[in-house]
């Protein structure tokens, strides 16, 4: 009896010893979540910094577009605006550093780089309609009403493109726990742009509510 008491026991040791080298994380099993862990704590420090980024890119670009606005009714016809050629140089600088800004990003979680990707190529097309702006300028009668047409257009665009990296820029946040960040440029009902939800900033609601176009 204590023969068979003994057997029994060495057994369920050495059925335990197999489940659990059965079912023991291999070293590559370890060594892939280590690495996952480590990504999302990067990709983590790579969304505040993008956030940061993307306030200081719209606090630069936000006079521009505004002086854009009053200077480029709709039609394509001459703006209300006096504009100067100081004031297009200007904007130029301020688009040029704004380009800068993004430039050599850093590789992320796809999620982020989508975010990071529709900034910069907002942040590119506000650099083209200042562009476009200026050569319009030294035009005349019905070919500087065309060019000008093509910069109100371009410059919808570029809002349209910026609210969808800043709406895939609040989702990132959100994920990674900072909570709500609406980095959104100021658009006008008709331009069709993305606009943030209601929720407050920096809420940590799961729920993302409804962006609206």
């Amino acid at each position: 009896m204590l023969a068979i008491t003994a057997a029994f026991a060495l057994g369920a040791i050495v059925a335990g010893g197999v489940v659990f080298e059965v079912t023991r994380p291999s070293s590559i099993e370890q060594m892939a979540d280590r690495l996952r862990a480590e990504s999302a704590l990067r990709d983590k420090t790579q969304i505040k910094t993008l956030t940061e980024l993307a306030r200081t890119t719209r606090d630069r670009l936000v006079p521009v577009l505004d002086g854009l606005g009053r200077a480029l009714p709709a039609g394509g016809t001459a703006g209300p605006a006096v504009v100067t050629a100081a004031d297009v140089e200007s904007w130029r600088k301020a688009a040029a550093a704004a380009v800068e800004g993004f430039a050599d990003p850093p590789s992320g979680e796809t999620a982020t780089n989508v975010a990071r990707s529709s900034l910069a190529s907002a942040v590119r097309q506000i650099a083209t309609t200042v562009d476009t702006y200026a050569a319009a300028r030294d035009l005349a009668g019905q070919t500087r009403t065309a060019a000008m047409d093509l910069v109100v257009r371009q410059r919808a665009e570029a809002l349209f493109t910026w609210s969808v990296g800043a709406t895939a820029l609040d989702a990132v946040n959100i994920d990674a726990g900072y909570g709500h960040q609406h980095v959104f440029l100021p658009t006008s009902p008709g331009e069709g742009a993305l606009t943030p939800d209601s929720e407050p900033e920096g809420h940590h609601d799961e729920h993302e509510g409804q962006h609206d176009s």
